[in-house]
């Protein structure tokens, strides 16, 4: 699955659990550890928990699986790792916290339509 494909199939299921913040990064340009950041946010753990799941599930409907995961369920921030894509989903006070828009402001920003 094309690394664009995969960023719409993901941003699509995170926006269906009312993901907040919703943002893409394209970091090709910055760094070679992947093609797309999606970044996101949750308002609670449960949340949280529904977004990663719902992610995990429509990526999985299309064959695609994540290589590695980190901070499910108890954490503030989780990590999918679909190698060219790794998403980052956050409690309010994390994603602030981590700042990872900041950190990677020179990637370039895009949204799911220009995908």
């Amino acid at each position: 699955m094309h690394s664009n494909d995969m960023v719409k199939t993901i941003y699509h299921a995170l926006d269906d659990k009312k993901a907040k913040d919703i943002v893409i990064m394209n970091i090709q340009n910055v760094s070679m550890i992947a093609d797309y950041f999606v970044i996101a946010s949750g308002e609670n753990q449960n949340q949280m928990q529904a977004m990663a799941d719902n992610a995990e599930e429509e990526m999985t409907k299309k064959d695609c699986y994540f290589r590695h995961m980190e901070g499910y369920p108890n954490t503030d921030w989780i990590l999918m790792d679909y190698n060219d894509v790794i998403v980052h989903i956050f409690n309010k006070e994390s994603r602030i916290f981590y700042d990872l828009d900041r950190i990677w402001r020179d990637a370039l920003i895009v949204t799911v339509d220009q995908l």
